[in-house]
């Protein structure tokens, strides 16, 4: 028989509360360093004032919170990000629900295989799908050509709001679709059919059943594309063409172009505000749904 090593009278055994705090000490320092700390400067340049050239100059004022505030430019810039965000959000949902549905009712490989569907736009750059969008869309592209065929006169859809909300739809819907399955768990098909053996239409059996039980998934995913949405860069400048003003090109624009990154912190942390801000209701809705 092995012998049991005797544990030494001067080392004691960790405690439960000793190794959550050693297990959960390296990402807290990741955190720290590569996200409350950039957000700390952020928020101290948001109260400095931009010089000419680019520069900061290290003093406090509230120059760019009242500018911001009390510019009515920057209050329309800020409603339309968070409807255009918003409209975004409800029409991926519309569009997602019914293939996440399916696809959590199908099963084996055929499951398999659409999954792999849904995921497989998450492989390639935003970037290069934005400029798809923009060959599809665009004035001698298949769509604006198939709506002159049928004789109709194509609206604009290049280089507006148009385009924007079409690519940046087709974008978040994959995201929309894996966060509706990670929340369709509770779904049991022997509820839908405890549903129909009791006379429910199925309408009924959808509004009263289905939709109740998937709740916590929707909320989820409307959450997870709203936060996307606002802060998505990429395919409102180039399929916006410049004309599309929502808060994270603005961000671009005064970091980058006009060098007035005080005023880019302070957007920044306008956006995080709107963030916190659909966390709280997130959390609302679920504490309602429970």
């Amino acid at each position: 028989m092995t012998a049991v090593p005797a544990v030494s009278a001067g080392r004691r055994p960790m405690g439960g509360q000793q190794v959550a705090v050693a297990l959960l000490l390296p990402i807290a320092l990741i955190n720290v360093v590569g996200f409350m700390l950039p957000i700390f400067n952020l928020a101290r340049y948001s109260f400095n004032r931009a010089t000419v050239g680019g520069g900061i100059e290290n003093v406090l004022t509230l120059q760019n919170w009242t500018g911001l505030l009390g510019d009515p430019f920057y209050l329309q810039l800020i409603l339309n990000s968070v409807f255009v965000s918003l409209g975004v959000t409800l029409c991926a949902l519309i569009l997602s629900y019914p293939i996440a549905l399916y696809l959590h009712r199908a099963s084996g490989s055929w499951r398999t295989f659409l999954t792999v569907l849904v995921i497989s736009p998450l492989l390639t750059s935003a970037v290069v799908r934005t400029y798809g969008w923009i060959a599809i869309l665009a004035e001698e592209g298949p769509v604006v050509s198939a709506i002159r065929g049928m004789g109709l006169t194509p609206p604009p859809l290049m280089f507006n709001i148009n385009g924007v909300f079409i690519g940046l739809t087709e974008i978040l819907m994959p995201y929309m679709i894996l966060a509706l399955l990670a929340g369709f768990g509770r779904l049991d098909p022997r509820v839908e059919e405890a549903a129909r053996t009791l006379g429910a239409t199925p309408w009924q059996s959808f509004r009263r059943v289905i939709l109740p039980l998937t709740a916590p998934g929707i909320a989820l995913g409307c959450l997870l594309c709203f936060v996307l949405a606002v802060s998505s860069f990429i395919t409102p400048k180039l399929m916006g063409g410049g004309r599309v003003f929502l808060l994270a090109t603005e961000i671009y624009d005064q970091a980058i172009v006009t060098l007035n990154w005080p005023l880019a912190s302070t957007l920044s942390i306008l956006v995080l505000v709107i963030f916190g801000a659909a966390l709280v209701a997130y959390s609302a809705v679920l504490k309602r749904l429970d």
